[in-house]
């Protein structure tokens, strides 16, 4: 009778930990916060070898996936937003939406909803799109279920929600807009390498310029050849595209705290 009890928790607490965490990385830009109030973690990062580009979102933006939510493992520990993370209020984790963007999330399955304050990064795991906290996974039943498939909704920034009809705005739509994209179309150890390539770009059209950006990584020196001056990341998307820039990838334009320019 022990034994098969014993069996039973084992179960329940492997589930648990399954299920109801569903990051593994939240404070994704280190542990000492310097981050600006007014442009909180907008720079992209990296988690698990995989690159990734906070970007714009428009009020009523909408993104269909799986949420998760995590809970007692990271309370009290600092998020990527520089806060402390409070499992008891209506916060989450969304990878790339700019954080104190206010979303509604909605179970598709019981059409169940609650709202909360994006002020983390996560879930980094294959499928999901938000991270709730326990008290807004609560909400919608994730505290038994641990997951479930939702649609979530842009409803305001800086942790506001916009009060006006969508349709007295048509054009108009209140954004969170990052500009200043590049194209990164080389990276080498070797300055006179990277210098050679940037004379090849030099003169790649009107209103770009070809710049060196010196980046250390894990003691290694590397120096990425990037074409500067896109406004948006669909416009450089569309210039590797013309170009037939083979290999060459979108970058954010901004330089990091790691980084100077040659």
């Amino acid at each position: 009778m022990k034994f098969t009890q014993s069996i039973a928790l084992f179960v329940i607490f492997s589930l648990y930990i399954i299920m109801g965490t569903g990051c593994t990385q939240k404070n994704c830009y280190g542990n000492n916060c310097t981050i600006s109030p007014n442009h909180p973690t907008m720079k992209p990062y990296t988690v698990h070898g995989k690159r990734y580009y906070p970007t714009y979102v428009s009020i009523g933006d909408t993104m269909k996936g799986v949420a998760s939510w995590y809970g007692p493992d990271f309370h009290g520990k600092q998020t990527s937003n520089c806060e402390t993370y409070d499992m008891y209020s209506m916060t989450a984790a969304h990878k790339t939406w700019p954080m104190n963007t206010m979303v509604k999330v909605s179970c598709t399955d019981t059409g169940k909803s609650t709202v909360v304050r994006i002020n983390d990064r996560g879930p980094f795991v294959s499928g999901r799109i938000i991270d709730l906290s326990f008290k807004a996974g609560k909400k919608l039943g994730l505290d038994s279920k641990g997951i479930t498939p939702v649609k979530i909704e842009v409803l305001g920034f800086a942790g506001k929600i916009e009060t006006l009809v969508k349709k007295q705005l048509p054009i108009y739509k209140q954004k969170v807009l990052l500009t200043d994209f590049a194209v990164q179309v080389g990276s080498f150890m070797d300055i006179n390498i990277a210098r050679s390539h940037r004379s090849k770009y030099q003169h790649v059209g009107e209103g770009y310029t070809t710049t060196i950006e010196i980046a250390k990584v894990d003691n290694m020196t590397y120096y990425r050849v990037w074409i500067r001056g896109f406004k948006s990341e669909m416009e450089a998307k569309d210039f590797i595209r013309t170009k037939s820039l083979h290999g060459a990838i979108v970058v954010r334009g901004d330089i990091g705290e790691n980084c100077k320019r040659d």
